[in-house]
């Protein structure tokens, strides 16, 4: 192969090196904003709504979920881009997008909806994703995989209060 058809494959596929390497951080960030978004959209009167459910002895105040996921959402997008750096698109990444997905999803069914029950089924899948998501960036980048970690904490913890706000409101 001659050093001409080598560099310029390698040239397309570059996504590690150099100052302009931050700018492909954006459509990742995008993309999770566009998901924050979404449930926010649907989640505009949340807050009242929150408050007057039955709620189990653990469950936070309604004001901790915003500083908790915008942290959150910020090591997501970090995450795939790490992620997507390493390997291009590929199935980590398509994980990635799914779960991205079922977290935009969750919001308009357990507040848009009220559908609590629903609501878990989507969530328990959520935490499928997410793990599957973690298992699969670990092999491409320990980084990336680390930074979900957290998600799959809250996720976890908020599949326990869906559950609990589903049983205690049935």
């Amino acid at each position: 192969m001659s050093s001409t058809s080598t560099s310029a494959r390698h040239r397309g596929t570059d996504r590690t090196s150099g100052p302009a390497a931050w700018w492909t951080l954006i459509p990742f960030l995008l993309a999770v904003a566009l998901a924050a978004g979404l449930g926010g959209a649907a989640s505009s009167s949340a807050g009242s709504e929150y408050e007057s459910l039955d709620q189990p002895f653990f469950a936070p105040p309604s004001w901790l979920f915003g500083p908790v996921w915008t942290a959150l959402y910020v090591a997501i997008g970090v995450a795939g881009w790490l992620a997507w750096r390493r390997t291009g698109v590929d199935a980590a990444t398509g994980w990635w997008a799914g779960q991205l997905v079922l977290n935009a999803a969750w919001t308009p069914i357990f507040f848009g909806a009220g559908a609590y029950g629903w609501a878990l089924v989507e969530i328990v899948a959520l935490l499928a994703a997410v793990t599957v998501t973690i298992t699969m960036f670990r092999a491409r980048s320990g980084a990336a995989a680390w930074l979900m970690v957290p998600y799959l904490g809250w996720v976890a913890f908020a599949t326990a209060l869906n559950a609990s706000i589903w049983w205690l409101n049935r």
